[in-house]
């Protein structure tokens, strides 16, 4: 984990790096899109979320309503897959009628300027909206992501963020500690007291990459 004073492509390439070529379940934000060699997949929740909002603002205009139900479509067939109800073939038929309801959606959204801008986003995401159709690893939304940030984002909000440089890179550290120790199951209050109780900096054997 990082604490960047930015959030741009630089920030999460540093990360990643720049050729990441993994898969990348992430939300609407425009520097993601510069990983081009990753298989991406931008989040169903949110576009489920910004779908609702803007019925609830125009409920006289059926489109998001519409929009939204292609994704909640969506989401039904990636359990019929999983549960092994619907054959590959079936599978490919839907994939291809949802991807054709959503293509026509988007030739047919209202006047709204909110419907206009979501319509906008949508054809921007297009490719990378039914992804966990095609690739079974793939999640549907960024779950995994939004857990793995939130006590840091629960941190940030009481404390309103760091001061300086070094609480920033302190803090990050220590996060990432905490995160990689949950992950792989390692008690955190036992890691943290070996490291301290040692003369000299280490890395645990469980921290430590496997052997090539």
């Amino acid at each position: 984990m990082r604490f960047a004073p930015g959030r741009g492509f630089a920030d999460a390439a540093t990360i990643l790096g720049a050729d990441f070529d993994g898969v990348l379940v992430r939300d609407g934000w425009a520097p993601y899109r510069r990983f081009t060699t990753a298989l991406h997949q931008t989040c169903v929740a949110h576009l489920v979320r910004r779908a609702r909002t803007l019925h609830m603002d125009h409920p006289r205009s059926p489109w998001a309503a519409r929009v939204q139900a292609v994704r909640t479509d969506a989401l039904a067939l990636r359990d019929r897959r999983e549960t092994y109800r619907i054959s590959a073939h079936g599978l490919a038929v839907a994939r291809g009628r949802l991807l054709a309801r959503l293509s026509r959606l988007l030739d047919t959204a209202p006047a709204l300027p909110d419907a206009q801008r979501f319509a906008a986003h949508l054809a921007t995401e297009f490719p990378a909206v039914f992804a966990f159709l095609w690739a079974p690893e793939v999640d549907a939304t960024n779950w995994r992501a939004e857990h793995a940030i939130r006590p840091a984002v629960v941190n940030r909000k009481i404390c309103g963020g760091n001061r300086t440089p070094r609480g920033a890179q302190t803090q990050q550290i220590l996060t990432s500690v905490v995160r990689t120790a949950r992950q792989r199951l390692i008690d955190v209050t036992e890691c943290f007291t070996t490291l301290l109780r040692r003369q000299q900096p280490t890395v645990p054997k469980a921290f430590q990459p496997p052997p090539q």
